[in-house]
């Protein structure tokens, strides 16, 4: 291999993941994590991978060894999980995903030997949750996020029905899948080991078509059908998790169903609630005064302390409570309504509509825009190389709304793209 640097392996691969929108800022932690996922040489090729899937043949370009040992260092990589191997019509591709959702969850989604999970969760837990710049820069920048909540559809009455689109459901995910797998719960796993977790399952990890079809593959999440992924959904209704999947319409890869104590997005909810680091349902619940009790179990039972009591202002009863809620903290996951028995809440629908991008490559392309990174994205050799890899990246920015494109063309001061970007608008006007 001829890449020279003084750099070391570990310092060029973490140059590499935040070539990604979620990326993962430098520190000394995320050298332990590494150093405990990878070798250095390991770490030095994957520093060279193309952004967008690749073949054994490019990397062996790339990494300008031969084929073969190409071949093996590829497979090794998928069989631990730091690659995802996508096999299609005889031919399988490579990616590497990003950090979160990817190969920090996948490290812990079950339990192996060849790795000390104990000293990986405690890792994960300070990098994580106690230096916190990780979840900060993957939660908290840009209006486009990683993930979204489901909402609880138990819970939906039929008018409510009548307003959830079929993406918009778990259950149709699951049902829709090209492939179902399930693992071990990344969060929960990590909780264990510093001695934090709560009794919620932990064989109750989501993912779907490409991932789980990887995962499966390798070991790393367990091949089911629809009817137990459903029954899986159903026992996660019933223990009041949330269910927090991809941010795209079309080809979901994961769904975690969350508590509120264990999983990073519900924290991140929780501590950076009014930043909206997790896009919401598209409703909210209702107190119905007259109704309410003032029991405080729709309060016990929300994973990001949106639900509260206050003086239900009774002056024949001064000691009453009654729930409110706070919709700038709200999920809309709907878990409250589920523990009230009263009906004492109701859901209606929020005043707008929130949007969530078509597919992968459009939720990225968003990500990188709101962030600053579109450069990295667009002007990366790695993604060059593939004509239609580009191709794929222009043909989102053309179909965004004009304040996108322009802070897209502010980026890439390209006459280019502004010139691609006004054919489009001329030819649809």
């Amino acid at each position: 291999m001829s890449h020279n640097s003084l750099k070391s392996g570990y310092t060029e691969l973490v140059d590499r993941l935040n070539y990604f929108p979620q990326g993962a800022p430098p520190s000394e932690t995320l050298n332990k994590i590494l150093k405990i996922l990878v070798s250095e040489r390991e770490a030095n090729l994957i520093s060279l991978l193309p952004i967008k899937p690749f073949d054994a043949k490019k990397a062996s370009h790339i990494w300008k060894i031969s084929l073969l040992e190409t071949q093996k260092v590829l497979d090794e990589l998928a069989s631990r999980a730091i690659l995802v191997d996508i096999i299609a019509n005889g031919k399988t591709t490579y990616v590497l995903p990003p950090p979160m959702a990817g190969f920090f969850e996948f490290s812990m989604m079950r339990l192996r030997g060849d790795v000390n999970q104990k000293v990986l969760g405690e890792l994960f837990y300070q990098y994580l949750n106690v230096e916190e710049d990780f979840i900060r820069e993957l939660f908290v920048r840009g209006e486009t996020q990683l993930g979204r909540v489901f909402v609880n559809e138990p819970v939906l009455s039929s008018e409510n029905a009548l307003h959830v689109l079929d993406y918009e459901r778990a259950s149709e995910v699951i049902q829709t899948a090209t492939h179902r797998g399930i693992g071990v719960c990344y969060c929960r796993h990590k909780m264990e080991h510093v001695g934090r977790n709560c009794d919620a399952p932990m064989n109750i990890c989501m993912t779907f078509n490409n991932s789980a079809a990887s995962l499966t593959r390798h070991g790393y999440a367990r091949l089911v059908d629809v009817n137990e992924g459903m029954d899986l959904l159903q026992q996660a209704y019933e223990e009041n998790l949330v269910q927090f999947g991809e941010n795209v319409r079309e080809r979901v890869n994961f769904i975690c169903n969350c508590c509120g104590c264990c999983c990073e997005a519900m924290i991140a909810a929780r501590d950076f609630g009014m930043l909206n680091p997790v896009h919401t349902t598209n409703f909210l619940p209702v107190v119905e005064e007259n109704n309410c009790n003032g029991c405080g179990k729709c309060v016990n039972a929300c994973p990001v302390e949106a639900m509260v009591l206050v003086s239900a202002n009774d002056p024949n009863h001064p000691k009453m409570k009654k729930a409110k809620v706070d919709e700038d903290l709200c999920l809309g996951c709907g878990v409250c309504l589920r523990t009230c028995t009263q009906e004492g809440l109701t859901l209606r629908s929020r005043p707008e509509r929130v949007i969530t991008p078509l597919n992968s490559t459009h939720r990225v392309v968003m990500m990188a825009i709101e962030r600053g990174d579109l450069q990295n994205l667009i002007f990366d050799n790695r993604v060059l190389w593939n004509h239609r890899a580009l191709a794929a990246v222009l043909g989102v920015i053309l179909r965004l709304p004009p304040l996108k494109q322009a802070m897209a063309t502010e980026q890439f001061k390209s006459r280019y793209l502004e010139r691609l970007i006004t054919r489009f608008e001329h030819f649809y006007a």
